[in-house]
């Protein structure tokens, strides 16, 4: 009996193991990042690139892509109006990971003084192929993931974003105004 209790301590702790190893890679396979923010090649445009984990079975992956602002006015993350693509499926979730990426320009505030500080949010969902959501969740997004395809300039990973209206027009003291999609680019 002594010897049965420490032996089946073991085995519970073997069949536990692979467990916390796979929950691991599931973890390291979920973020969300900017990869493009307001460049010479995509002015005024921010990308968000983002990977989502599989989970070894036949349900499909689907990811939405959002874009928020920080108001000045009332210190919060806001949504901005229009700046939410469609749900967008990346795949089967028998692979180990999925990734892929969505942009939006940002149609540049009626003042040349004004600079717009942006996130991305994305959503992700796992669905069996009859369409029943089985798993959701979200991330804002995040720097430290420079290997990204499409990244401007190359290697290019943050978890912000600021649009820079760069030519001043007038010496008057500037107004708030939200940003507005000018067109989501797929």
């Amino acid at each position: 009996m002594p010897l049965r209790f420490p032996l089946l301590v073991l085995l519970l702790v073997a069949l536990a193991l692979p467990a916390t190893a796979s929950a691991g890679k599931r973890t390291k396979h979920l973020w969300a990042t900017v990869n493009v923010c307001d460049t010479k090649r995509s002015p005024d445009t921010i990308g968000i690139r983002a990977r989502m984990p599989g989970n070894g079975t036949r349900q499909r992956m689907w990811m939405r892509f959002r874009t928020q602002f920080y108001s000045t006015r009332d210190y919060a993350w806001k949504y901005v109006d229009g700046g939410t693509s469609r749900w967008l499926e990346v795949g089967s979730a028998l692979f180990l990971y999925k990734e892929t990426g969505y942009s939006f320009e940002i149609e540049p505030a009626p003042r040349g003084d004004q600079s717009f500080l942006l996130r991305g949010v994305v959503q992700y969902q796992w669905k069996t192929k009859g369409g029943k959501v089985k798993r959701r969740t979200r991330k804002y997004t995040a720097g430290g993931h420079t290997k990204t395809r499409g990244s401007d300039p190359r290697g290019y990973s943050e978890s912000r974003c600021r649009i820079e209206n760069r030519t001043p027009t007038t010496n008057e003291k500037p107004t708030f105004v939200e940003p507005k999609l000018a067109r989501p680019i797929p």
